[in-house]
C-alpha cells in the first residue's frame, strides 16, 4: 500500500469522471427546461412549479422503469445514445396509458466504472427524447460501484411525473363486451425480452451482431437497438375516444392487456391480424420458443393497444395511419374472467 494511504480513486471510484460527464451534457439538459423548471443542473433536488393552467383537478401520475439487458447489446457495439430514448419513451408511454402528459423526468446511470463519454451520450439521448414530448429533464444521478456491477456493465433507470385531469383518467370503467382492440406497431423489441432474445440468437443460434435479419436490410445490431418509441403524439388527439390503453412491455399481451380490464371482461387477440416483424420470427426459430412464450415475453410488433367502442375503432385506425403509424384492429373484448386469449 502507498504511504499516502487509500483514496476513493484507488478504491475504484473516480469522482472527477462524473463531474466531467456533467460538464459534457449540461447544455443538453438545459435545452429541455420549460418555464415551470425552477432549478438548474447540479441542484440537490429538481424544482418544478406545481401550476397547471386549464386543468381543474390535476392528478399527478408517476412511473419508474429501466431498460434491462438491452444495455448489454449497446455495450457490445458501443452505441449508447439510443438507450436515452429508450428509457424516456418507455416511461412516457407508461403514464400515457392513464391519460397523462409528461411534466418532468429523472435518470439514474450506474456502472462498475463511469465513462464521461458514455454517460454524456446516454443523457443527451434522454434530452432529445424529452424535448420531443415537451418534458423537462430535471435531474439525474450517476453511481460508480465497482464490485456491484461486472466490468464494463451499466444499468439505466428513469422516473417520470406527468399530469392528467381527474375526469380524463384512463382506463374508463365502461370497457366491456363488444369493444374493439386497436394495435399500434412497435419499432422492434423496445426494452423488453432481451435476456431471452440474446440467449436465442447468440447462445443457441450462434449468430453475431453483424449478421443480417432475414428479409430485411438490417443487421441484428441495428434491429435490436432501435429505440423504444413514444406513442404520445399520435394518440393524444384521440384520447377522448379511447376507453383504455395498454403498453405492451414485459409480460407481453398476456400480462399487460388484462391490467386495464374489469373483472368480467376478457381480451381476445387475433395473432394473424398484423404482420409480425422478421426479428421476432428469427428469435423464435433460433430459440425453439413456443408461441405462448413469445406472446408473453415480447410485444410481437405491437407496442401499444387501445380499447375503444366498436363504432370508433376504424376512425382511430384511420387517424393513426394518417399520422404515420401502422395500426390494425387486432381483437375484441368479450365477457369472461379477466385475462387475454391469443387465438
Amino acid at each position: 500500500m502507498s504511504d499516502q494511504g487509500l483514496s476513493y480513486q484507488t478504491a475504484g471510484v473516480d469522482i472527477g469522471e462524473s463531474s466531467r460527464a456533467i460538464r459534457a451534457f449540461k447544455d443538453a439538459v438545459r435545452s429541455t427546461f420549460t418555464p415551470s423548471v425552477l432549478s438548474d443542473v447540479g441542484a440537490f433536488g429538481g424544482l418544478f412549479s406545481a401550476s397547471f393552467p386549464g386543468i381543474r383537478e390535476p392528478v399527478l401520475v408517476s412511473s419508474i422503469d429501466g431498460v434491462g439487458t438491452k444495455t448489454k447489446v449497446a455495450a457490445m457495439v458501443g452505441r449508447f445514445r439510443g438507450l436515452g430514448h429508450d428509457i424516456v419513451n418507455h416511461c412516457v408511454n407508461d403514464i400515457l396509458v392513464q391519460g397523462a402528459r409528461p411534466l418532468f423526468f429523472l435518470d439514474y446511470i450506474a456502472s462498475s466504472k463511469i465513462s464521461a463519454e458514455i454517460v454524456a451520450d446516454i443523457v443527451e439521448g434522454c434530452a432529445e427524447a424529452c424535448r420531443a414530448v415537451d418534458c423537462a429533464l430535471i435531474g439525474g444521478e450517476t453511481a460508480e460501484m465497482p464490485g456491484v456491477y461486472a466490468d464494463k456493465e451499466l444499468d439505466l433507470v428513469g422516473s417520470i411525473v406527468g399530469v392528467v385531469e381527474k375526469d380524463s383518467l384512463l382506463p374508463r370503467s365502461d370497457i366491456g363486451n363488444g369493444d374493439l382492440i386497436v394495435g399500434i406497431a412497435s419499432d422492434g423489441l423496445h426494452t423488453n425480452g432481451f435476456s431471452l432474445a440474446r440467449k436465442a440468437l447468440f447462445e443457441v443460434g450462434g449468430r453475431n451482431l453483424n449478421d443480417p435479419v432475414p428479409g430485411t436490410q438490417s443487421t441484428l445490431a441495428d434491429a435490436l437497438l432501435v429505440p423504444h418509441r413514444s406513442y404520445l403524439a399520435p394518440l393524444w388527439p384521440v384520447l377522448p375516444r379511447v376507453k383504455g390503453l395498454a403498453h405492451i412491455t414485459g409480460g407481453g399481451f398476456v400480462e399487460n392487456v388484462p391490467r386495464i380490464l374489469g373483472a368480467e371482461a376478457r381480451a381476445v387477440i387475433e395473432r394473424n391480424s398484423w404482420p409480425v416483424p422478421e426479428l421476432f420470427r428469427l428469435i423464435q426459430s433460433d430459440g425453439y420458443i413456443a408461441d405462448e412464450e413469445m406472446f408473453t415475453a415480447f410485444n410481437m410488433g405491437i407496442g401499444m393497444v387501445a380499447v375503444t367502442a366498436s363504432e370508433d375503432a376504424q376512425a382511430i385506425v384511420d387517424h393513426l395511419i394518417e399520422a404515420g403509424e401502422r395500426a390494425w384492429i387486432i381483437g375484441e373484448i368479450t365477457k369472461g374472467a379477466r385475462g387475454a386469449n391469443i387465438v
